[in-house]
């Protein structure tokens, strides 16, 4: 009976997971499954009245489209060098976050932040406008982040992640606070992993 009326959400949870374990991996093909989880969660959160989640959502769909041509761009570009493999060459591109770069995404989330905050507060009847509001809005720049292969984007998924759990726990969302807690412990695996993997492409390049 609760597979019956949650399937919808269970299976936007699964596709989401399948995502994640790609995403630590840096597999192309993630952008595909992101796509079809965004495309479940548009009318989850409808449903829940998570407005800006449904937006963000809908912003991932173009999102997922905008990384597969970038890192496609970026897989067709590359060149070897020495004792470079394919795959270190890929772990190359993960890049640092650079001061300058820093303060432009801190200002994009606040004026992104202050909009959402205020059309969902103004406009909608959703129940928590600015969590959603500011979740909405770190997710933005953090799946730009991921599309520019920044490292630093992990740590930022993982403050989302932690409240977004909350906040689905709260609206009775509980397969996708689960997925959401996966979420959060993935953050910190694919950090560790991102950040191997820079290591030895790094220690590689300079032989």
């Amino acid at each position: 009976m609760y597979f019956q009326d949650h399937y919808i959400e269970l299976i936007g949870a699964a596709s989401g997971l399948l995502y994640v374990l790609l995403e630590i991996n840096r597999k192309k093909i993630m952008w595909v499954v992101g796509f079809i989880t965004s495309a479940f969660y548009v009318y989850i959160f409808y449903d829940a009245k998570f407005y800006a989640g449904m937006g963000l959502n809908i912003y991932y769909l173009l999102a997922s489209v905008y990384g597969w041509i970038i890192w496609t761009m970026k897989s067709n570009t590359s060149t070897t060098v020495g004792n470079e493999t394919a795959a270190s060459r890929e772990a190359s591109q993960i890049k640092n976050l650079e001061s300058p770069l820093a303060v432009k995404l801190i200002i994009a989330s606040a004026l992104l932040f202050a909009l959402l905050a205020f059309i969902l507060s103004h406009y909608t009847d959703s129940p928590v406008p600015y969590g959603d509001a500011l979740v909405s809005a770190l997710s933005f720049v953090a799946t730009w982040m991921l599309a520019h292969k920044i490292i630093e984007q992990w740590g930022l998924w993982f403050f989302i992640n932690i409240l977004s759990m909350g906040l689905y726990i709260w609206r009775g969302l509980y397969p996708t606070a689960v997925l959401f807690i996966c979420y959060a412990g993935a953050s910190v695996a694919g950090y560790y992993k991102w950040r191997k993997d820079q290591m030895k492409a790094r220690e590689l390049v300079a032989k």
